[in-house]
């Protein structure tokens, strides 16, 4: 049996982790570049992955119920977990000028793209809508709390600040295109046969490119000099903040499909979004660039062995 989950582990990961590298070693041999990654990472961000969003919406069986209490909690457990880090990082780091990035590493996941990977690979497109709203509430919440740690103490947490964040969230691609889906869904507004056929071959662009352009903008010389600030955010991100999130989760009664979604979710390594936040914000680029690094080749490792535990244990 114990073999067998690692099986199903490496059937999971196995792919997400052969796309990283395809796009590392295609980076390193010139077939991809910069420009590449740059245009590619773009075309995610505001065409193939807000349609993927919409199409897991829209396409959802009106008879199936989306599991708003599961959002809650998912969100609730995420604001502990940052409240967390905190405490943490205060009590383990000297550098209070790095706090704001460590923090920020530890608990903003990358759930639009690695996470999704995840739930792609195992479940298919039955979970997609419910893990497409989960996506769209926790992107809203990273944003908010990002800029809340991410601020300078002088400067507080301002009615600019709050204006510019409000204006950022409302203009993201992937909290509209979900809005829009969750209209249609809910008023039962038809989306013609036109529109859905095209929209599915840029949703099938989604994971594949977004996936290659994480592998290529990859740093061997970033996770060579990790420092310990470095790793002290990614035990958070890949180790401490599943296990909490996902016993959570399991505590309040969830298993299977609904357990499998937080754990993939909360195992998911650091949004690329951390880096330009960090930087935009004046804080240490570099330092977010390697925990980026870090945990994303890190997760694979971890996320493995939990894919393990919990198939094991049977609760997924």
């Amino acid at each position: 049996m114990f073999f067998e989950s690692l099986q199903f582990s490496f059937s999971i990961v196995g792919p997400i982790c052969l796309l990283l590298f395809l796009g590392w070693f295609l980076n390193r041999t010139g077939t991809i570049n910069d420009s590449f990654i740059e245009v590619g990472s773009k075309l995610v961000f505001k065409v193939t992955l807000p349609t993927l969003l919409f199409l897991s919406i829209v396409k959802m069986d009106h008879q199936a119920e989306i599991d708003f209490y599961l959002i809650a909690f998912g969100i609730s457990a995420n604001f502990i977990f940052f409240l967390l880090c905190i405490i943490a990082t205060k009590f383990w780091v000297t550098e209070k000028v790095q706090h704001g990035v460590i923090i920020q590493g530890a608990f903003r996941s990358n759930t639009a793209i690695i996470g999704l990977a995840y739930v792609s690979n195992v479940y298919g497109e039955a979970t997609l809508g419910l893990a497409a709203v989960y996506v769209a509430s926790h992107t809203i919440l990273y944003n908010i709390l990002s800029v809340i740690i991410l601020s300078p103490k002088k400067e507080g947490f301002n009615l600019a600040i709050i204006i510019n964040m409000v204006k950022s969230i409302l203009k993201n691609p992937l909290i509209i295109s979900i809005l829009l889906g969750l209209v249609c869904f809910l008023l039962n507004i038809p989306v013609p046969e036109l529109i859905i056929n095209t929209g599915q071959y840029f949703s099938d662009m989604t994971l594949p490119v977004a996936l290659l352009c994480t592998g290529a903008s990859l740093s061997v010389q970033a996770l060579k000099n990790n420092s310990f600030n470095c790793r002290f955010s990614t035990i958070l991100k890949i180790v401490v903040g599943p296990i909490l999130i996902t016993a959570g989760a399991y505590c309040l009664g969830y298993q299977g499909e609904l357990l499998g979604l937080v754990f993939f979710m909360s195992a998911a390594p650091t949004a690329a979004a951390s880096y330009v936040m960090a930087r935009a914000m004046g804080h240490s680029a570099e330092l977010a660039a390697n925990i980026i690094a870090m945990t994303t080749i890190g997760s694979l490792i971890t996320c493995s062995l939990g894919v393990s535990l919990l198939y094991w244990l049977q609760l997924m």
